[in-house]
């Protein structure tokens, strides 16, 4: 059996391109199942079948597993089962009947535009900012800053110290930190996609980024005035600080100097989302921020849909839901016959 697991991690990476995040997911589930099925007194694969694959789900059902990722697991099944009945491992195609548990679709939580102007400014006020020598006490004693954002543990990277206590980020870290902020609301682009660009990827010139998104599909994406501020700003005087030889074409940088990673990413924004004084934010939270704001101005759906980089219409209609609702709020507490 870790023969086959290991060659249907194969062929979701070669044949079908997936993520390294969604094949980790996809065998981390079958992994699961298989020791299920072996539980179950199934001695190789020709042995599974489709109640031990109902029963596989009931029970982490009973475990407290959320609906999306009951909804995933059964994914992961279905794409085993019909690979495996392929490649001759099993005498059909057992999952083929399975059901999936239909996933709630919770509408995001999107940021007012001034909560969002609030938090792509951040950085530029704490630039601002007086330095703690300018506010230390005339004894000599060192001051202690306040509190903006999350702290770091001990045992953290510097990388993720940097990242969690955007009070401590000064100079170059400043300057990457209000690019990421710019690009993530500015553009909509997923975190992976923004710490994947590469310096030849952004055409300066017409103000587009070039993105490879999900699935190894290509997207060209626009962005604004202040995020080719921000990206004049991180070229001339942040990157050159703490690009190292080994930093290669990465646009984004980390404290080391290797290409910013996206967990890296995302203590960053939540840093800076507390600096300013918003709810913890996530980038994914800027994602749906940018798209609600879009269709909100009056883009076109389909617009959206490709600024996004969704597959499917359908994934960018629940941004429709969202101002639907926001709209609603506001006539209920403005209009008088609400």
């Amino acid at each position: 059996m870790r023969e086959a697991v290991d060659d249907f991690a194969d062929h979701l990476s070669r044949v079908r391109d997936r993520s390294a995040h969604t094949v980790r997911a996809y065998v981390t589930d079958l992994v699961s199942l298989l020791d299920h099925a072996v539980r179950m007194g199934c001695a190789d694969l020709a042995g599974l079948d489709l109640a031990m694959l109902r029963s596989w789900l009931a029970k982490q059902r009973t475990m407290g597993a959320a609906r999306t990722t009951m909804a995933r697991r059964a994914a992961a099944a279905r794409t085993f089962s019909a690979w495996a009945y392929r490649a001759g491992l099993l005498p059909h195609d057992v999952a083929a009947p399975l059901a999936s548990p239909r996933a709630g679709r919770e509408l995001p939580t999107v940021l007012r535009a001034d909560q969002a102007a609030a938090l792509m400014d951040a950085p530029l006020r704490a630039a601002d900012a007086p330095t703690p020598a300018d506010t230390a006490p005339a004894d000599g004693r060192t001051a202690t800053p306040a509190p903006a954002g999350n702290t770091a543990d001990p045992g953290d990277t510097a990388e993720q110290s940097e990242a969690a206590a955007p009070e401590g980020a000064t100079g170059a870290a400043l300057l990457r930190d209000r690019l990421l902020l710019e690009l993530l609301y500015g553009t909509g682009v997923r975190v992976s996609e923004a710490c994947g660009l590469d310096v030849a990827d952004v055409d300066q010139a017409r103000r587009v980024v070039r993105v490879l998104g999900k699935g190894g599909r290509e997207r060209a994406v626009p962005y604004g005035v202040p995020a080719q501020r921000a990206l004049d700003a991180w070229l001339r005087h942040g990157r050159p600080r703490l690009a190292t030889p080994g930093s290669g074409r990465a646009l984004l940088l980390g404290a080391r100097g290797g290409r910013l990673n996206p967990t890296t990413a995302r203590r960053i924004v939540a840093g800076w989302s507390g600096a300013a004084g918003l709810p913890r934010v996530t980038p994914h939270g800027l994602r749906h921020s940018a798209a609600t704001h879009l269709l909100e101005g009056g883009a076109d759906l389909r617009a959206v849909q490709e600024l996004l980089g969704h597959s499917s219409l359908a994934s960018t209609q629940i941004y429709t839901h969202v101002s639907v609702e926001r709209l609603r709020a506001a006539y209920r507490q403005a209009h008088p016959r609400a």
